[in-house]
């Protein structure tokens, strides 16, 4: 039953269409606000005020222009992207929204954001330090002891995943039942570290966000270098609440609606860091409403 939970559906088209993001700004649209200590808090909803979206290249990057304004961060930065694809993914969820803005649709949009203006003032160590520590209560490493029927699942679906970590990186992993997790070899750490350090910034905010949302560094580099999809990489991060809601049921609208928001924002962080990290242009085109 668990793995025709695994079965693939399309997740593309909810790539660009995603739930909770951040503030943006765009000239002449009112005063700034104050820079959060932790994170933008969704506007409420606004009448949409523009009718064209389009991208032009200017010298730091590709910008977001909504009819004639460009599109500014909630610091008042111009809002410039380092790839055309990324522009083009940008200017799809401005382009997506009908007669009201919904910001918390625009995952990508608010990862740019904070790439931009940086609120938390991290730099790329601290940012690749936060997604490491995830090592010490990763989600497939952390076992039950029962029932058995669970304790099967998990060795299943996680160890596979955990081999192929260990081989592809050349470091030991592993799992434990105690409450502590496994004891995380220092070179493992290392070695992780060193693979992170090969990203680049904006790259790294989109892992670290990733991270955050399965609760598991192994989940995360499975998807960053293509051997789990992004449903795969939710159901294994949820794999125990499956496996009860299949045993007991489940207030339907509730798990789907959380099932489909972290969907959402997986797909919205792993496409995020694909598009930072390439380095062949697409094709330049202007995106019209």
């Amino acid at each position: 039953m668990w793995r025709r939970c695994l079965r693939l559906r399309d997740v593309g088209r909810r790539l660009l269409n995603l739930p909770r993001s951040g503030l943006t700004a765009s000239e002449g649209l009112g005063p700034k606000l104050p820079t959060p200590i932790r994170a933008y808090v969704p506007p409420a909803e606004r009448k949409r005020f523009y009718q064209n979206v389009s991208i032009s290249q200017g010298e730091g990057g590709f910008e977001i222009n909504l009819d004639h304004r460009k599109l500014r961060t909630p610091q008042g930065k111009l809002f410039t992207v380092p790839s055309e694809a990324l522009a083009i993914a940008v200017a799809t969820e401005w382009d997506s929204q009908q007669d009201t803005i919904k910001m918390y649709t625009m995952h990508l949009t608010t990862l740019c954001n904070t790439s931009l203006d940086n609120p938390t003032q991290r730099d790329k160590d601290q940012l690749i330090r936060a997604a490491v520590k995830f090592l010490d209560t990763d989600t497939v490493c952390y076992r039950v002891e029962e029932p058995e029927t669970l304790v099967e699942l998990q060795r299943n679906e996680w160890d596979p995943v955990i081999s192929w970590a260990e081989k592809r990186y050349g470091v030991e992993i592993g799992s434990s039942t105690s409450i502590t997790g496994p004891s995380i070899p220092a070179r493992t750490r290392e070695v992780l570290v060193s693979h992170l350090a090969s990203y680049n910034m904006w790259a790294l905010q989109g892992i670290e966000f990733v991270v955050t949302q399965l609760k598991s560094l192994v989940l995360t580099l499975g998807l960053m270098d293509l051997r789990l999809t992004v449903e795969q990489a939710v159901l294994l991060s949820r794999l125990e609440e499956e496996y009860q809601i299949q045993k007991w049921g489940n207030i339907e609208w509730a798990h789907d609606y959380e099932l489909q928001e972290l969907r959402a924002r997986t797909a919205a962080g792993t496409l995020f860091v694909h598009l930072c990290s390439e380095s062949t242009a697409v094709k330049h085109k202007l995106l019209q409403g």
